[in-house]
């Protein structure tokens, strides 16, 4: 639990606490990549998202996503509680501030993952959150993982990968971008584990204000 002195609306952690928010097109890996991350460990604290997406049969509630009704989904953004939120292919994704201050007030990194949109507006009410984008090695092999995961049927296939090449027209606002190539997962570790490194060693003092 926080301390009751806390005040989650005006934070000034410690100059090397970083905020990496990891985005990419729907199907790229991030799940794949964040899974490799922990594993090896690397020292961050991982955001659990809030999304009213139903939950699917190889997922777990409170690791994969914190999965709510409409309802409280609602009240949540009613209450100020979401750092960003947005309606992402009809189901909504809001990322939990208290987890995000909390962490940062007790000196820790945090990696959030969001889609790109998402990636954006946490940029513009965290200018120094650390953006890295998870790029597919082509269109098609993000189309051949999408069909892989089959959750989505060929109109939505055809919406994702419209969305995705929309999206990678974005990539000039993101501070790094890592390819997923889908047989060398620990490569995107090391390029991250790299991110953090160089980040660290920036002269650059970080302030966050969430």
């Amino acid at each position: 639990m926080m301390s009751s002195n806390f005040n989650a609306e005006s934070l000034s952690p410690a100059p090397d606490n970083l905020v990496l928010v990891l985005s990419g097109p729907s199907g790229v890996g991030k799940d794949v990549a964040l899974n490799a991350m922990k594993a090896r460990p690397i020292p961050l604290t991982y955001v659990v998202t809030n999304t009213t997406r139903p939950q699917r049969q190889c997922e777990i509630d409170g690791e994969h996503y914190h999965f709510v009704s409409q309802t409280e989904f609602s009240r949540m953004i009613g209450a100020n509680e979401l750092l960003e939120y947005a309606e992402v292919y009809g189901n909504y994704y809001g990322v939990p501030k208290t987890m995000v201050c909390q962490a940062l007030a007790e000196s820790k990194d945090v990696i959030i993952k969001v889609d790109v949109q998402g990636a954006l507006t946490i940029k513009k009410r965290i200018p120094d959150a650390v953006l890295i984008f998870l790029l597919p090695p082509s269109f098609d092999e993000l189309a051949n993982r999408l069909q892989k995961r089959g959750t989505e049927n060929n109109n939505d296939m055809e919406l994702r990968l419209n969305t995705a090449r929309s999206e990678i027209e974005l990539l000039p606002l993101f501070n790094y971008a890592v390819v997923s190539y889908s047989n060398r997962i620990e490569d995107i570790v090391d390029n991250v584990a790299a991110i953090i490194t160089a980040e660290k060693l920036r002269v650059k003092s970080r302030s966050f204000d969430i």
